[in-house]
């Protein structure tokens, strides 16, 4: 049996000489291989016929083209026919389609991201509707557009324009497209099609201009004036994305496309873009986007074993209540009503709810600032929450999450109250960052339908929702769950109980092997250079400063309790503490800030990192004095990898990539390295064993390999690979 093809292109004639080539791939219409052979053959085969006077490319079902089929990247790396530069961006789009004797119009509807825009962009003309997305969001993959897009859309919209939708990735609605010159009308789904055959006959008879875009110079500056603007963009480049090549590459081939003539520049994109294939970081940004989609698919068996498996149909929640209006009961509250969920919040008293209120207030006014919302639609989101004091209004909530301080006896009585006054179906879930979720249910008999919903904050910002599973948690709380992370559009990961849960406890060790590198000798701030120099968004003691000693206490305290063999048990931040520095509450931490939150070194640091030192023992190693870069970023993250390690083998992770796609969401663990576990393989699990074999022998437990990393190391294998166990602690 052949094998059976991955979409097609599709043409019908109609009476009035106008060739419709339809793109079907399900659900987006990607452009695997097998679309655009075959789109390069009915286009041929539309230029032979008589009866075809013009022709018309769009979409089925209401999207253009979701861009090139991203699963393909794989075959491309490894070589072929298909992948040879030019095949594309050469062959079809500009000898076969642009350069065609009969005119061509796109209908773009949905999407025309990536190669759809770029398959757009060659036709004659396009026409929009109003709220189609239009964009070339290559560099998100570590790669630039490979189809022409860095040579017709500078032509199209003009080099600032197009410098921006490439570097950020940021596409345009189909109403904003029209006036950058992007699209040349814009007219409702309905009519679309109708209006791009009259468009394509109009081009025929010499009515409507006959545009190559790919000749067009009129929106280019002159070359002075082009190589300020893209010398400008180098530099803003170089110090957004220091770590990054590609988008360097991309303004390159751009360039090269305005000094040297766009068909060379077709060529330079051609090349570039087949090397930058086999690149690190595409490789690792190919992988977390197939992690990202690999977490919320919940009716795919791949995705949960044991719960997303059972065919079960998520249910409708009406009703979500809040219990705490702080920092993450708000910003829980505001993600919720943003997608239309009426929202109680529950506070002890008055003044606490009013200040929750604002808070969610404040969440919504800043949206209003950034012309992400209007101010009717502001008020009407925030008609959807409602205050209270009492449980009186639960009786009919579909779902509660408790969001209040990390204490055990207090989340307990919270929980057997919920039991008392929620209906028998309602979901009881507990935002806990760190706390057991059978311990916080103890004192109930809804075992069956408590979760934990772990938000990360900003709560209305973040992108990862940890869905925390205990061994008695219905699996249809589970779906259920998936279903409202989605609708709030959060990328929901399912990992199991335990202390720390998936994230928490992987990065429990980044704070934790950084404050014992500072009490030998290291220095703080060398550190957190080290560390964002790598990737992340901050160090671990700006990240202290930032979440505040009081939390950083409290949840180190969950770890040195369930660890203490691995667990470096550091006075430091106690001490800072009880000398009335909470870090940026108080404008005093590890840094000291200003008025507008700007964090500078405090040269008192010294004195208390000295006294943490007397109270723990230890002395100065000379070694740590003078660490590298290369040596700091090892010795706090290998045993973050470690830790990893564990929760994967433990079964809390259900797939290795659930932590990476945790990791880069949920800490800011730069996804162009692909996250821990795929990071941790690019180095080779021998290699990170032996290093932590050195540094546990040296300094203690916390470095100490884990049983899976040896056995793994020993047999040379990757970290990441498929586990063979009976049963997950899922």
């Amino acid at each position: 049996m052949g094998r059976t093809p991955k979409g097609r292109a599709v043409m019908e004639v109609g009476a009035d000489g106008v060739a419709i080539i339809t793109l079907v791939n399900p659900p987006v219409n990607s452009l695997s291989f097998d679309v655009l052979y075959s789109l390069k053959e009915v286009y041929e085969q539309a230029l032979r016929r008589d009866d075809v006077k013009a022709i018309v490319i769009t979409g089925a079902k209401g999207k253009f083209s979701g861009g090139f089929d991203i699963s393909a990247f794989g075959g491309m790396q490894a070589g072929g026919a298909a992948s040879k530069p030019g095949f594309v961006s050469v062959e079809i789009l500009t000898d076969t389609v642009e350069a065609a004797r009969k005119p061509s119009v796109a209908a773009i509807d949905g999407l025309a991201l990536g190669g759809g825009l770029e398959v757009a962009m060659a036709c004659n003309a396009r026409i929009s509707s109003p709220n189609a997305q239009l964009g070339l969001p290559e560099l998100q993959l570590g790669i630039i557009p490979g189809f022409g897009g860095t040579q017709r859309l500078p032509r199209l919209v003009g080099l600032s324009k197009a410098l921006e939708m490439m570097l950020m990735s940021k596409p345009v609605k189909g109403v904003d497209a029209l006036s950058l010159g992007l699209v040349d009308a814009v007219v409702a789904p309905d009519q679309l099609v109708n209006t791009a055959r009259q468009w394509a006959l109009d081009i025929l008879n010499c009515r409507r201009p006959w545009v190559r875009s790919l000749y067009k110079t009129d929106k280019l500056e002159p070359l002075g004036e082009a190589r300020e603007i893209l010398n400008f963009a180098r530099a803003q480049t170089r110090m957004q994305a220091p770590n990054l090549t590609h988008p360097l590459v991309c303004i390159d081939v751009i360039e090269a496309g305005i000094v040297s003539g766009p068909v060379a520049g077709l060529w330079k994109e051609a090349e570039a873009f087949q090397g930058l294939l086999g690149t690190d970081t595409c490789k690792a940004l190919v992988h977390i986007f197939f992690a990202q989609r690999g977490t919320s698919k919940y009716q795919q068996l791949t995705s949960v074993p044991g719960i997303t498996d059972l065919g079960l149909v998520p249910r409708r929640i009406n009703k979500v209540a809040i219990i705490g209006g702080g920092l993450m009961g708000s910003g829980i509250a505001t993600a919720l009503i943003l997608s239309n969920y009426p929202v109680l919040l529950k506070e002890v008293n008055e003044k606490f709810l009013q200040a929750g209120i604002g808070r969610v207030r404040a969440n919504l006014q800043s949206r209003v600032k950034k012309g992400a919302m209007t101010q009717e639609k502001s008020e009407k989101t925030l008609s959807l929450l409602k205050g209270v004091l009492d449980y009186g209004s639960f009786k009919d909530v579909d779902m509660v999450i408790e969001a209040v301080i990390e204490n055990v006896s207090l989340k307990q009585q919270i929980f057997a109250d919920l039991e008392t006054y929620c209906p028998p179906h309602c979901i009881l879930a507990s935002n806990t960052s760190t706390i057991d979720l059978n311990l916080i249910g103890e004192k109930t008999r809804s075992h069956d339908r408590i979760v934990g919903a772990h938000f990360f904050s900003p709560a209305h910002v973040m992108p990862l929702l940890e869905i925390v599973r205990t061994q008695r948690t219905s699996p249809q709380v589970i779906v259920d769950l998936l279903d409202v992370g989605k609708k709030i559009k959060k990328t929901p990961v399912v990992v199991g109980n335990c202390t720390g849960f998936a994230v928490n406890r992987m990065f429990f060790p980044y704070t934790q092997a950084a404050l014992l590198l500072v009490e030998r000798g290291a220095d703080v701030y060398k550190i957190d250079k080290a560390i964002t120099k790598f990737g992340m968004p901050m160090g671990p003691f700006r990240l202290v400063d930032l979440v505040g000693f009081g939390v950083a206490i409290a949840t180190g305290g969950q770890f040195v309790q369930n660890f203490p063999e691995r667990t470096n048990k550091s006075m430091l931040i106690p001490i800072m503490q009880e000398d009335k520095r909470a870090g940026e509450t108080t404008r005093k931490g590890f840094y000291l800030y200003d008025d507008k939150r700007k964090a500078s070194p405090d040269p008192e640091l010294k004195k208390y990192v000295e006294k943490a030192r007397d109270i723990s023992g230890v002395a100065i190693d000379p070694k740590l004095m003078k660490l590298s870069d290369k040596d700091i970023v090892e010795m706090i993250f290998f045993p973050v990898v470690n830790e990893a390690c564990r929760v994967y083998a433990e079964g809390i992770a259900v797939k290795a990539s659930d932590l990476d796609i945790a990791g880069v969401m949920g800490m800011g663990f730069p996804p162009y390295r692909g996250g821990i576990m795929f990071w941790a393989d690019s180095l080779g699990s021998k290699y990170i064993y032996t290093r932590l074999e050195e540094w546990s022998n040296l300094y203690g437990g916390i470095f100490k390999p884990c049983e899976y990393l040896a056995e793994r190391a020993a047999k040379g294998a990757p970290l990441s690979s498929p586990l063979e166990r009976a049963k997950p602690r899922l």
